[in-house]
Parts: structure tokens; sequence; C-alpha cells
């Protein structure tokens, strides 16, 4: 099962990074996805323009502002995630309800303190 990372960067100060460099070290597959370019790890990121389709999709960990979400709605829902983490600033009652209403749950968390505590 994967991870997928919304807002994926390959700028090493952001969240993002620090959270696929995480997932990496703690042994989770994880697929880096947004609207920068470049890799992650070796794993080129995918445009989330193009809607990539991904299977085998366990979480989707958010990194993009709840301004910037509704246009991903409906794709982030199709990878049929068993849930959806709203780290810290990406927290949308909107979303959570949507994702709530596909029988996915939404977890207002940060995963980086999950990893490092064990509740990933």
């Amino acid at each position: 099962m994967k991870t997928v990372i919304i807002g994926a960067t390959p700028n090493t100060s952001r969240y993002a990074y620090l959270a696929a460099e995480m997932l990496m070290e703690y042994d989770h597959e994880f697929v880096p996805v947004g609207i920068k370019k470049g890799e992650l790890f070796g794993k080129q990121i995918l445009d989330i323009r193009t809607k990539p389709v991904i299977s085998d999709v366990d979480t989707v960990t958010m990194y993009i502002g709840p301004q910037h979400q509704p246009e991903w709605y409906d794709y982030i829902i199709g990878l049929k995630p068993r849930r959806i983490i709203f780290n810290p600033g990406t927290e949308n009652y909107e979303f959570e309800t949507l994702a709530k209403e596909n029988n996915i749950e939404p977890i207002e968390a940060c995963t980086l303190v999950m990893l490092r505590t064990g509740q990933y």
C-alpha cells in the first residue's frame, strides 16, 4: 500500500519534502504528486494536473492549502485511500466531510509526528 504526497516538492525546506524523507526512512512506499517538477529520493514528482492513476493507495497526505484543494477533490477521492491526513494548515471542513461521505477517514494531524510516534 502506498502513501500519496499531495503537494510534493524537491524544496528541502518544505514539510512535504521532509515527509517524503521520513516515509522513506520508515520504509513506507510513497508517490510524490504536485505541480513542482523534479524528483524526491529517486522518484519523479507526478504532475497532479494530469491526474495520474495510482493504485493501492492507503493514505493521502495533504500539503496544499485549503484554497487550492477543491479542484482536486474528485481526483483525490478517486484514488480511494483509506484515509486523508490533513497536515497543519491544510485543514478543510468541506473536504473532510466529503471524505467521510466516501468512507475515507479524515485525520487532522502531522504526518511527521505520526511517523515519529508510531501512529502512522
